[in-house]
């Protein structure tokens, strides 16, 4: 869990081999155990600044994003002190939507008590709007990764074992924040929700559920959910075994309210943690645009709505399957690959450079993820690949 932003210069139309800068070369590698606590040390250092800052909010019980306020409630069921490995944290959002606050604030009152983890922090947030659409609005993103980050820090969560559920309109943003955010949960639920235009490709690495009444028929509630049900089949037929993991639940008697049945996605997604370095990545970027997924990133200037890349790593090979994006980003560290040997990078069937890529301080102190909120280390390497239209090799890397 560290960062190291690589640079190699290829020439176009060179496939092996690489240039590294002056600068670049000038910098001290690091080894193993030395990026190791460098990169403990920015994480802790950025937990010490968010207590600070957080802690006001978290005690008053509503957090901030710039105008907009989120309260919510939230209660440890299970043991009163953090067991060992810490504790789970499970986001439950309400139903509602357009609607006057006063039904959103019964619909909140509602979900404190539709679930209950045997293990756990249950944190319920009550939306900061009104809208038909407010789960999956921008300022969804950072709210949500503010709250993790303040029950990590304040309630001794443990960041691979948080999960995500909504119902109704809760479900509805559950369709989209779970794949837009896959690589912060553990596992996610939909409960009687509609996917408006939500894609699916994201959640590879992400156990997702589906649950529904046969009888919600609103919106054709219950017949996309069979849809999305189908398509998350192909979508793990096509990946492999173990991918695209799902379980769907349609109670043919039920309407909008499933009487309770589905509070037993509850055990479900608590058999699963977090892969915060899974082998493959299948990124589908949403129209609430990120800088990275997973160990996969983009510069912000070529993020685009829709744009979908494709990597993975097996062994010491690095590989950049497809990209719609001319410029893409991955972070590698200890734990993904053995930095103490060559890495060879491919980008689609062609090799770009087999290279030993060295664990520097500069790319532990320039993160993929640029969000105030992220706990997940550094890397240190990040290699940038960009694709080269005069080229024959097709994209040249280059080191940060």
């Amino acid at each position: 869990m560290q960062t190291r932003q690589v640079i190699i210069s290829l020439a176009a139309g060179l496939l092996l081999g690489g240039l590294v800068s002056a600068a670049s070369a000038a910098e001290k590698a690091l080894n193993k155990s030395a990026a190791r606590a460098q990169a403990e040390a920015i994480t802790e250092q950025r937990k010490a600044q968010l207590r600070e800052s957080l802690a006001g909010e978290w005690k008053n019980r509503e957090l901030t994003n710039g105008e907009y306020r989120m309260k919510f409630w939230d209660t440890i069921y299970g043991p009163k002190t953090v067991p060992e490995g810490g504790r789970s944290l499970y986001i439950s959002l309400h139903g509602g939507g357009g609607a006057p606050p006063e039904v959103n604030d019964q619909q909140w009152e509602n979900q404190k008590r539709l679930y209950r983890p045997a293990e756990g922090l249950y944190f319920v947030p009550r939306s900061p709007t009104d809208s038909w659409n407010m789960w999956h609005q921008e300022y969804m993103d950072d709210f949500l990764r503010k709250a993790i980050a303040a029950a990590v820090i304040f309630e001794g969560v443990n960041p691979d074992k948080v999960y995500i559920l909504g119902y109704s309109a809760g479900g509805d943003g559950l369709y989209q924040l779970a794949p837009r955010l896959a690589d912060h949960w553990a596992a996610a639920s939909m409960m009687a929700g509609h996917p408006g235009d939500a894609r699916m490709e994201s959640l590879r690495n992400l156990p997702f559920a589906i649950y529904m009444g046969g009888r919600d028929g609103a919106y054709d509630r219950n017949s996309l959910a069979r849809q999305y049900s189908t398509m998350l089949d192909r979508l793990a037929i096509a990946e492999g075994e173990g991918t695209y993991i799902h379980d769907t639940h349609i109670y043919e008697d039920c309407g909008h309210w499933m009487l309770r049945r589905d509070t037993i996605a509850i055990p479900w997604m608590a058999q699963f943690t977090r892969n915060a370095y899974p082998r493959r990545v299948v990124w589908v970027q949403d129209d609430v645009l990120r800088d990275n997924f997973y160990w996969v990133g983009v510069p912000e200037v070529h993020r685009r709505a829709g744009a979908k890349i494709v990597a993975d790593i097996q062994g010491q090979t690095v590989r950049i399957e497809a990209s719609d994006s001319p410029v893409v980003l991955i972070g590698l560290n200890d734990a993904m690959i053995d930095l103490d040997k060559p890495v060879t990078v491919l980008f689609g069937d062609k090799t770009l450079v087999t290279k030993r890529f060295r664990r520097s301080a500069g790319s532990l102190n320039t993160p993929l993820d640029r969000s105030p909120y992220s706990l997940d280390a550094p890397y240190p390497v990040v290699l940038k690949i960009e694709k080269n239209a005069n080229a024959k090799a097709g994209a040249t890397v280059t080191r940060l």
